[in-house]
């Protein structure tokens, strides 16, 4: 949908990899998306054997007006109005949770050797955190914690020193689970929100660019604030 990858990031220490998608026409303005994806043959086979029997239920959203209008994205790199109108609806059904009911041991196991993947049980597909670029992150966190809000203890920099970022803890939700005696309640972790500053610097070719990158410790530090809720 006028995205490509713009970078891949290893999160090893996580089992996962994170792949960067820029917009093509305007990168700068349009949001990115980041998605991550979880290695589960790099967890015990006990941990693989749950995997299947949670996410092998997944279901397939995308119907022929999705599928057609992302291929005229491939092919053509856009897809007209009334094209792009019959397909959101698929697309937007895509990032929920599509999976079955999840049976309560079955997320305890997961979440004893990944959080993400516990993550993943309850809330599919769904927004893990979303993102808003700020001019000074650092001022950011010292007012949220000012009014009492629970926001991450210290600022996450890159290597670079040009990124930095901080995020609240993950709103917590109710989710059902399925027991022997039928269905139970828990509040678990759910999306959370992340705040970002950006700075610029000279390229290779003397132009002036805001950094666009992620930095994978970066990364793997902010994954923890569903750990925390």
């Amino acid at each position: 949908m006028g995205y490509a990858v713009a970078d891949v990031y290893p999160l090893d220490g996580l089992k996962m990899t994170g792949r960067a998608y820029a917009h093509a026409d305007k990168p700068d303005m349009i949001p990115q998306f980041f998605v991550s994806e979880l290695h589960v043959e790099r967890f015990s086979p006990a941990f693989q054997v749950i995997a299947h029997a949670v996410f092998d239920s997944s279901a397939d959203t995308l119907g022929s007006a999705a599928k057609a209008a992302l291929q005229a994205f491939s092919t053509a790199g856009g897809c007209d109005l009334d094209q792009a109108r019959a397909a959101l609806p698929e697309l937007v059904a895509a990032f929920a949770r599509t999976h079955g009911p999840v049976r309560l041991e079955h997320y305890e196991a997961l979440k004893a050797e990944s959080a993400e993947a516990a993550w993943i049980a309850t809330e599919g597909q769904a927004f893990n955190h979303a993102t808003d670029r700020v001019p000074d992150v650092d001022a950011i966190a010292d007012a949220q914690k000012a009014l009492g809000r629970p926001i991450k203890d210290a600022v996450e920099v890159s290597a670079s020193g040009r990124v930095r970022q901080t995020a609240f803890k993950a709103q917590p939700v109710s989710r059902d689970f399925v027991t022997d005696a039928g269905l139970e309640t828990r509040a678990v972790p759910g999306s959370f929100h992340e705040f970002i500053t950006r700075d610029t610097f000279v390229d290779d070719t003397g132009a002036t660019r805001l950094d666009l990158r992620f930095d994978s410790a970066n990364a793997q530090g902010i994954f923890k604030m569903t750990r925390v809720a």
